[in-house]
């Protein structure tokens, strides 16, 4: 049989998506808990759910393994905790490695700018740590730590997809090192929301990230992580009329449940 050699993404809900990369099959950020279920932010702050995931975790095909951007309630829930496999592999932060570790899950923890690499039917697949900021200034530290992630897939040898996903980051002008060290970036994922506690804003509302967008320059740029909890203040039209202001036309809605092909590099 002939090795897959297509590359997509389907929303499944929030920072949760399926990418399919040729050999490669993963799950980034699942949080599967139903519309009205609270999840924990930590500090005595909860948020509700808005809408339901387009997918149940059982509707998923067999996993290689789970990209997790941080351990925060929205991004890893009670649902799936309770579904995800012990063995099944989660790349994460260090922080998240260590508590992931004592309820028995299989975590690697990787520091900024450090990468992990898979190999199957001549395809290869790396992921690479780069810089994030979930709070503004000191506040930062009091959040749990949190990654961007590059995701690199090529095909005997050659490049075929270059994906950038932010993960919970503010805004900052030191992510152009992302494509400085990194290259052209074929896709970005987004996570925006505008996301506010205690009036302090935790995640890119349509400004920033239309900055990063400018920033960056991706080829195609998805966004999600904007509508799925209560604590998200900032809608994706916001974003989409910041980009169309600014003529960055390479900018698509993904809808729940869709299924987006990324460009490959050519």
């Amino acid at each position: 049989m002939t090795p897959a050699l297509d590359a997509d993404v389907t929303f499944i809900g929030n920072a949760t998506t399926l990418l399919r990369l040729g050999t490669f099959t993963l799950l980034t950020d699942p949080a599967f808990g139903p519309a009205g279920s609270r999840v924990h932010l930590g500090y005595g702050a909860w948020t509700r759910r808005l809408r339901d995931p387009a997918m149940a975790y059982a509707d998923l095909p067999p996993l290689d393994l789970v990209l997790l951007s941080h351990l925060h309630g929205d991004h890893f829930d009670r649902a799936a905790r309770q579904a995800l496999p012990s063995t099944l592999p989660i790349v994460t932060t260090p922080q998240a490695q260590r508590r992931l570790r004592r309820r028995d899950f299989t975590a690697t923890g990787l520091p900024t700018w450090d990468a992990r690499e898979w190999g199957r039917d001549g395809q290869l697949l790396r992921i690479t740590a780069l810089p994030g900021r979930h709070g503004p200034g000191l506040v930062d530290r009091l959040l749990p730590d949190v990654m961007g992630s590059l995701i690199e897939w090529e095909v005997n040898g050659a490049p075929r997809l270059r994906l950038y996903i932010t993960g919970d980051t503010l805004y900052r002008p030191h992510l152009g090192e992302i494509r400085q060290r990194c290259g052209e970036i074929d896709a970005m994922l987004i996570h925006l929301g505008g996301t506010r506690l205690l009036g302090l804003l935790l995640t890119m509302d349509g400004r920033q990230g239309a900055d990063l967008t400018g920033l960056i320059r991706p080829r195609l740029t998805l966004p999600i992580h904007y509508d799925d909890y209560a604590v998200m203040k900032s809608p994706l039209s916001d974003f989409l009329t910041e980009c169309r202001n600014r003529s960055l036309t390479r900018v698509r809605a993904i809808e729940r449940g869709e299924t987006v092909a990324l460009s490959p590099a050519l």
